[in-house]
C-alpha cells in the first residue's frame, strides 16, 4: 500500500530516485541500525569492556538476523521507538554474546548515528548528480558563450546578455553549493554515543574511549560534546538541501518562462509523449521544470521544521525530535528528485539560437536605448542625452518604428554623430559588455 507522493508507482519516480529511496527504506534504516550497534560492539570488545568473543559473534551474525517485521512493527508502536525491539530480536538471535548487545548506549545514540550514516550516503548520491550538473553547465557556457538574448528585468527586455552568461551563472550558483556541502561534511558527519543522560556515567570512566574507537569503526567524526538536543548540524544539513533545491528552482524558473509559446528560445529535451496534455495535443510542458520548482517549494518547508525541530528542550526532546524523523529523509528524496530532473533537463536542453535573435531584435533596438544614451553622454552629457534617448523610444513605441530610423530623423542627433555610428550604437552585438569574459572567468575557475 503506497500512500504518500514519494512512494506512488506512478508518481514516486518524477519526484525521486530509486537510490535515495533506498537510503532511507525500513530496510537500509534497520541496516544501519544494526551496522551501528555493531561498531559500538567492536569498539567495545577491542577496549575490553565486553568480552572479545562476544563482540566478534556480534559483528559476524547480527547483520544476517533475520528480523520478524510484523513483531518490530507491533512493539514499535508500544515502545514508541525502534531500538529496543530490534535489540530484542538480534539478542535473541545472538545466544550468550546477545547480553553485550547496545552496551552502555541509549535509543537516540542508536538512531542518531545511523541517520547520519543515511545523511553520508544521502549526500554522495546528491553530490554525484549535483556534479553532473555542473558539467552540463560549463558545456552549455562554452558552447553559448558568445550567444546573445535579452536580458530581461521586471519581465521586460533590459539589456543584451548571452546565454553562456545566463548558464555561467546558474553553474555559479551549483558550484558555491558543492563548496558548502565540502565545509558541511565535518560538521554533520558526526557520530553519537553519550547514553542514556548525555554523559557516558554507565561506562565510567571508559566511555570517551569507546566513543573514539566506535566513530573509527564507522569513518565518522567524534562528537565534542553530547549532541542528543543539539541539532544544529541536521539543521543545516535541510538549509544546505533548501539552497541546492532552490538554485536549481531559479534555473527551472527560467528554463519554463524561455519555454513558453511567446519565447520559444529553449525547451526540456523531447522524448514521445512527455509534457502531454490530454486535451491539447499541441502542449509541451515543461515537466522536468515543474518538478524542480515544486521540490523546492517542499524542501523549503522542510528546512523550516528542521529548524523548528531543533529547538529542543533539556537533556532528551519531547516531539521536536520525531519531527525530524519526517524533515530530513523527506528532504533528501525531494532534493534527490529535483537533481536528477535538472541533469537530465540539461543534457538533453534544446536552445534555439536564431529565436533569441528574433526576440533580442523584436522591439526594434529599444533594448539598446542606454547604449545610445552612453554613445551620446559626451556631447550632450548624461542627463540631456537621456532625456533624448527617452523621447526617440516613445516615438519608436508609438510609430511602430526603429530607434535607429527615429535618431536618424533627429538633426539634434545627427549632427553629433553619422549614420553609421547609430547604426553600430543600436547594433546589440555591440553591446554585451563584459558577458564573454565573466563566461570565461566561470570556466577558468577551479571547479569546487
Amino acid at each position: 500500500m503506497h500512500s504518500t507522493l514519494i512512494d506512488s508507482r506512478f508518481l514516486g519516480s518524477l519526484f525521486s530516485t530509486p537510490e535515495m529511496k533506498h537510503v532511507f527504506s525500513d530496510s537500509s534504516t534497520l541496516a544501519r541500525y544494526t551496522e551501528t550497534e555493531v561498531a559500538l560492539a567492536l569498539a567495545e570488545g577491542k577496549l575490553g569492556l565486553i568480552p572479545t568473543d562476544a563482540a566478534k559473534t556480534i559483528a559476524e551474525r547480527a547483520p544476517k538476523i533475520a528480523l520478524d517485521m510484523d513483531r518490530l512493527e507491533r512493539e514499535t508502536h508500544n515502545v514508541g521507538y525502534p531500538i529496543l525491539p530490534l535489540v530484542h530480536q538480534l539478542a535473541e538471535g545472538l545466544g550468550d554474546a546477545g547480553k553485550f548487545l547496545h552496551w552502555g548506549a541509549t535509543t537516540q545514540d542508536i538512531m542518531d548515528t545511523a541517520l547520519v550514516l543515511q545523511i553520508r550516503a544521502g549526500l554522495d548520491l546528491v553530490e554525484a548528480d549535483l556534479r553532473g550538473v555542473a558539467a552540463q553547465l560549463r558545456r552549455l557556457s562554452a558552447e553559448y558563450r558568445d550567444t546573445p538574448m535579452a536580458g530581461r528585468t521586471h519581465l521586460q527586455h533590459a539589456l543584451p546578455v548571452t546565454f553562456g552568461l545566463k548558464t555561467a551563472i546558474w553553474l555559479g550558483m551549483v558550484e558555491r553549493n558543492l563548496e558548502r556541502l565540502q565545509q558541511l561534511r565535518p560538521r554533520v558527519l558526526v557520530g553519537q554515543f553519550a547514553g542514556a543522560g548525555g554523559t557516558l556515567a554507565s561506562l565510567g570512566t571508559r566511555g570517551l574511549d569507546v566513543q573514539v574507537a566506535m566513530m573509527a569503526e564507522l569513518k565518522l567524526g567524534v562528537p565534542e560534546t553530547t549532541w542528543h538536543t543539539a541539532r544544529d548540524g541536521l539543521a543545516e544539513t535541510a538549509q544546505w538541501l533548501g539552497l541546492v533545491t532552490t538554485s536549481l528552482a531559479k534555473m527551472a524558473l527560467d528554463v519554463s518562462l524561455m519555454m513558453a509559446n511567446e519565447f520559444g528560445e529553449v525547451f526540456e529535451p523531447f522524448v514521445q509523449g512527455r509534457g502531454a496534455s490530454s486535451t491539447m495535443p499541441q502542449k509541451r510542458n515543461p515537466i522536468s521544470c515543474e518538478v524542480m520548482i515544486g521540490a523546492a517549494k517542499t524542501v523549503r518547508h522542510l528546512a523550516g521544521l528542521a529548524l523548528d525541530g531543533a529547538v529542543q528542550d533539556f537533556e532528551r526532546a519531547t516531539g521536536p525530535w520525531q519531527a525530524e524523523w519526517v524533515a530530513l529523509p523527506e528532504a533528501f528524496l525531494h532534493t534527490a528528485g529535483a537533481v536528477s530532473q535538472a541533469l537530465f533537463m540539461l543534457t538533453g536542453l534544446e536552445v534555439d539560437t536564431h529565436r533569441m535573435r528574433q526576440n533580442l531584435d523584436s522591439t526594434g533596438g529599444l533594448i539598446v536605448a542606454e547604449a545610445v544614451m552612453m554613445g551620446l553622454a559626451p556631447a550632450l552629457g548624461r542627463n540631456e542625452a537621456h532625456d533624448v534617448v527617452y523621447a526617440a523610444c516613445r516615438i519608436a513605441l508609438e510609430q511602430k518604428r526603429t530607434l535607429a530610423d527615429v535618431l536618424k530623423a533627429n538633426d539634434d542627433v545627427t549632427r553629433l554623430v553619422s549614420l553609421a555610428q547609430i547604426d553600430a550604437m543600436c547594433e546589440p552585438t555591440n553591446y554585451l559588455g563584459c558577458a564573454a569574459q565573466m563566461v570565461d572567468k566561470a570556466l577558468a575557475a577551479k571547479p569546487r
